[in-house]
């Protein structure tokens, strides 16, 4: 039978733990776990509420994109949230400047709403809406003047990916988290670019001071604050790899390598094809490909 997802459930844990906190508001103004769903009731068919068990012939939740086509399981993938009023950073937010922050932050493709397929919400209380990034529609019924749905492409929840930084977003950016709150989660984007800032900069460690301050950094071990340590714990993780990485470097260059082509097996030895291929700059990947091409073929 179709099933809550872990990460849509940890959507509805962050804002429940954040929008339903105040002992001084009243149930009206607070966010009610019966307002976060996930699963639609017995009777729901059709829809990203459901899973596989209950979609229908053509659901437009399957067939409109090889995304959900290729990641429908069990697993429901929407969210519904409804209605809250709260005071913070000296301005009122409540259902519908929320809904309007995330549609917003959709329109401008933000790198933590890319899983989101449509949002069907109300700007006002008085209008529903709908933003669709396939383009399909632009209307939902009035039951969304009180409630704000949320798909999520379906592969985004068979692969189990983090739901909750565009969430976490919205609530540091009006002030229920702290900004070392909201860093605990990074974008794709942000891990690709510290994981090729890192690479690079520790094939200088050794050689270069700027790498090796680096690295200390990234391990909270060097900064002119002697109480300073790097909290992030990403930048923790990476800072670890860096010290192995830097290991590696330095016992190959403390062997004796005869020829140039020694070296360059020496240092594949410890890189994968991913890794091998991202550090080829794009003016020379062609050429690569090419005489990749002309040796399989000869």
């Amino acid at each position: 039978m179709t099933r809550a997802p872990a990460n849509l459930l940890a959507v509805r844990s962050l804002l429940l733990e954040h929008l339903n906190r105040d002992p001084n508001r009243s149930r009206d103004e607070d966010l009610e776990p019966n307002e976060v769903g996930i699963v639609g009731d017995a009777n729901h068919r059709g829809g990203y509420h459901c899973g596989s068990d209950r979609v229908v012939t053509n659901d437009y939740s399957v067939v409109e994109s090889p995304r959900d086509r290729n990641g429908l399981t069990l697993d429901a993938a929407a969210l519904d949230v409804g209605t809250f009023r709260l005071n913070s950073g000296g301005r009122t937010h409540n259902l519908f400047t929320f809904s309007t922050w995330c549609v917003a932050q959709c329109v401008a493709n933000a790198p933590d709403t890319r899983d989101i397929r449509e949002i069907i919400y109300s700007p006002d209380g008085n209008v529903v809406r709908r933003w669709d990034r396939l383009g399909r529609r632009s209307t939902g019924d009035r039951s969304h003047l009180w409630h704000t749905h949320f798909s999520f492409f379906r592969d985004s929840i068979k692969a189990n990916r983090d739901q909750r930084p565009l969430f976490r977003r919205y609530l540091t950016t009006i002030g229920l988290l702290n900004s070392e709150e909201g860093e605990n989660d990074m974008t794709p984007e942000e891990h690709n670019w510290l994981r090729t800032v890192h690479r690079n900069l520790t094939v200088l460690d050794g050689r270069n001071p700027v790498g090796q301050t680096y690295t200390r950094m990234a391990m909270g071990e060097d900064h002119k604050d002697p109480d300073f340590r790097v909290s992030h714990p990403t930048l923790r993780s990476i800072g670890a790899q860096l010290t192995a990485l830097q290991s590696t470097v330095e016992s190959l260059m403390n062997r004796d390598f005869t020829d140039e082509q020694a070296i360059v097996t020496g240092v594949l030895a410890g890189l994968t094809p991913q890794e091998i291929a991202a550090a080829i700059p794009p003016t020379v990947a062609q050429q690569v490909v090419s005489e990749l091409s002309r040796r399989l073929a000869a």
